[in-house]
């Protein structure tokens, strides 16, 4: 641990929940500036102190405390990033209520399960036609009193659940009339800080119960592990929804003091990195993956541009193995090692410098969560100068559990323990972690709870690991969960068995391990693909058929209705067709009739590979 942080964790160390984490921030640093948003009326960006965004989060908490809630009643927050949703967020915990966040982006149907399940009993949308859509799902959701239009723009037109509906000004409205009420108590360490919802192997979203014990010694441990400044500025574009974002880059720079600036969107977001230009990023492995892909575009067509970003990734990865003390793969020798010194200052200027200059020019620790980070653009990253940080976590350890540090940084592992975390190996090399960090449970869910959490207080990950001098290096995984590159979760089980109900499809295989989204290998009806083919114009036995592009939209199009009640990052976007059953005979099925999943996956990896390419 530095010693210039010890000052931040030992004023933070009697703190014990997230709203006494505000207020001493509010208190202790009410002149700087907090948060940074663009406003789109005035076209500038701007500041708010950590003075003005407590006035803020008292408003709302006296319109929430206007409501009369019961205690650790649910929150449902379906905002995009932003201030309003900091608000609500801290509101709801000062007021011992439960914040449950939700992906914007998520499908009706999705957000209806949740709000049903975790029984909520107030919604906060941007726009009315969410909570239209919503509505229309049918779901019941007796425990709702109050859906809040964050946008204001609210319509007195009849329809389902119209009568619940309040503009964000009516319902702050309520703040004055709340001044003489009986104040909350404060929640206690034991209490839940929120509920987080995350597939499972049954498919359908599990509630992750986290207390403000689970998520205060997560924030901790993470600022003894990697050293968070007063001056650092965070950009934030992962979805609050997401336990990374909330704990590593909403409540950790709050620990500290930090500034968070909200991106405007993923789109702007390259114009965003140069305009903040942040000090630490909190990413998923896709946004470095697309900044790569644009870099390898933008060089081929132009050799010696590639030979120059080439000998720069060389020279600069073997300064950082060196550096770091690791050993240099055979691959990277070169008998011009010698000269990497000399021809470093000319290879930064030209190509390291610029593609720093995309995030901004000033990131001095690039966090890497969510998904497994490829080894090729770990060691171009690095190797340039971009301070990559890999880590390993998961919703239900709040989520952090071991990081890579910029002093000892082996980004062929996840790095080592947070402080306070324990980890061993289980039954066929799983993954086991136990600390203050690991979760209470999950929502209604008894008997997932039991056969995740063994007695003794071990959580089973379902990762494979191997343990070497403190160093954990992540195998491979035990359960059937795809997890994207973008961090989503989606059991292929499930999914595949929605697709195959459409009497087009007789079996399917779903990928998108560590890739940008869900795809799908299916194999048709041979009836039923007679007569699309025909209605297509093309000829059934023709093989070259199933790979026209007419016939993969017109199967997509069915395998997107087919499975509408996924979350939107579950639905397949890309599919391959195939006429060939999978049999016990030719290897793709078992004795009980279940996938061998890398069979199939390495007999049309090639095909694959093109989906991938191809969008």
């Amino acid at each position: 641990m530095a010693t210039s942080q010890l000052p931040v964790l030992q004023q933070i160390a009697h703190i014990r929940t997230l709203p006494e984490l505000f207020s001493y921030r509010v208190a202790h640093s009410g002149g700087d500036e907090g948060y940074r948003q663009f406003d789109a009326t005035s076209g500038l960006w701007q500041s708010v102190t950590y003075s003005q965004a407590g006035d803020h989060v008292r408003r709302w908490g006296l319109a929430l405390q206007g409501m009369g809630l019961p205690r650790q009643a649910t929150v449902a927050v379906l905002l995009p990033n932003g201030l309003p949703a900091v608000w609500i967020d801290q509101a709801a915990m000062a007021m011992a209520c439960v914040p449950v966040p939700l992906h914007v982006l998520d499908n009706p149907g999705s957000i209806a399960y949740i709000l049903s399940d975790c029984e909520a009993a107030l919604l906060f949308v941007q726009q009315q036609s969410q909570w239209a859509a919503i509505a229309a799902t049918g779901v019941p959701l007796p425990n709702l009193r109050q859906v809040v239009v964050a946008d204001n723009q609210v319509t007195q037109e009849a329809g389902v659940g119209a009568s619940i509906l309040v503009s964000l000004e009516d319902w702050l409205a309520q703040a004055e009339r709340s001044k003489a009420t009986q104040p909350v108590a404060s929640p206690l360490e034991s209490e839940l800080a929120c509920i987080v919802y995350t597939s499972g192997t049954t498919g359908k979203p599990k509630g992750v119960m986290l207390t403000h014990a689970n998520v205060l010694s997560n924030v901790k441990a993470i600022q003894a592990h990697v050293v968070t400044w007063p001056s650092d500025v965070y950009l934030s574009f992962l979805p609050l929804s997401h336990t990374f974002e909330r704990t590593a880059g909403y409540y950790s720079p709050l620990a500290a003091g930090s500034c968070v600036a909200y991106a405007r969107s993923v789109p702007l977001l390259a114009e965003d990195l140069r305009i903040v230009r942040p000090t630490v990023l909190v990413s998923v492995p896709r946004i470095y993956e697309r900044v790569y892909a644009q870099v390898e575009q933008m060089l081929a067509g132009s050799p010696i541009k590639a030979f120059l970003f080439a000998s720069a990734v060389s020279v600069g990865w073997r300064r950082f193995c060196a550096k770091q003390g690791l050993p240099v793969g055979e691959r990277e020798r070169s008998v011009w090692s010698w000269a990497d010194a000399l021809m470093w200052p000319l290879l930064d200027h030209l190509v390291a410098k610029p593609l720093r200059e995309r995030f901004g020019g000033r990131v001095r620790a690039a966090v890497s969560g969510g998904a497994a980070l490829s080894g090729v653009v770990a060691r171009c990253f690095l190797g340039l100068g971009l301070p990559v940080l890999q880590g390993y976590g998961m919703t239900e350890t709040s989520p952090v559990v071991t990081s890579n540090t910029p002093e000892h940084n082996d980004p062929s592992t996840v790095g080592t323990l947070l402080s306070g975390v324990e980890v061993k190996l289980g039954d066929n090399q799983e993954l086991l972690v136990r600390g203050p960090n690991v979760m209470k449970g999950y929502w209604k869910r008894p008997e997932d709870t039991a056969r995740t959490m063994l007695p003794d207080g071990w959580l089973r990950t379902g990762d494979q690991a191997g343990i070497e001098h403190g160093r954990v290096r992540i195998l491979g995984r035990i359960k059937e969960i795809i997890v994207t590159s973008t961090g989503e979760k989606i059991a292929p089980g499930d999914l595949e068995l929605a697709i195959t109900t459409d009497p087009m499809f007789e079996q399917a295989f779903v990928v998108g391990e560590n890739r940008p989204f869900i795809a799908a290998v299916v194999v048709l009806n041979a009836a039923h693909w007679k007569e699309l083919a025909a209605h297509l114009g093309l000829d059934p036995a023709d093989p070259a058929s199933l790979q026209q592009a007419q016939a993969q939209a017109a199967a997509l199009k069915q395998i997107v209705a087919q499975t509408a009640d996924f979350p939107r990052y579950g639905v397949p976007k890309a599919v391959l067709l195939t006429l060939e059953p999978w049999t016990l005979e030719n290897t793709f099925m078992t004795p009980t009739l279940k996938l061998k999943r890398n069979n199939l996956m390495a007999y049309f990896a090639d095909g694959v590979e093109k989906l991938y390419q191809a969008r």
